[in-house]
């Protein structure tokens, strides 16, 4: 994303030609639609250029924090790029720590009054909020 931005402004001042992705790159800023060069690098989406700014900004800190602090005690799964990955692992994470057979374990949900994840203070020694 960065060295798309930095190669547009240079095409924008003249400095090197401009070429069909730069101008496309160009043309989804302007409408306000998420480039395609990046658009195959991410999820699917339909959101626009902005949200999918405010998206990916978030998700980004969701792993930055999850790799530098702690894994979160209250996990965004629609931050994850394959949500189904991370609640598989949940149960096979739980599996082997309790000696389960994992062909004959479950996930299930409770749900709970908690609205901000700020009231959760500790990590669920099976599972995890979300």
């Amino acid at each position: 994303m960065k060295s798309s931005i930095i190669e547009l402004k240079r095409a924008l001042n003249g400095e090197i030609g401009m070429n069909a992705d730069l101008d496309s790159l160009a043309n989804s800023f302007f409408n306000g639609f998420l480039p395609p060069g990046w658009a195959s690098k991410a999820p699917p989406t339909e959101k626009n250029l902005v949200n999918w700014i405010k998206h990916f900004t978030e998700r980004n800190q969701q792993y930055k924090d999850w790799v530098e602090i702690e894994e979160p005690k209250v996990i965004w799964l629609s931050g994850l790029h394959i949500p189904e990955s991370y609640t598989t692992a949940l149960i096979q994470t739980t599996c082997r720590a309790r000696d389960w057979a994992l062909d004959k374990s479950d996930m299930f949900t409770n749900v709970t009054k908690i609205y901000d994840k700020k009231e959760i203070k500790e990590r669920l020694s099976a599972g995890t909020y979300v």
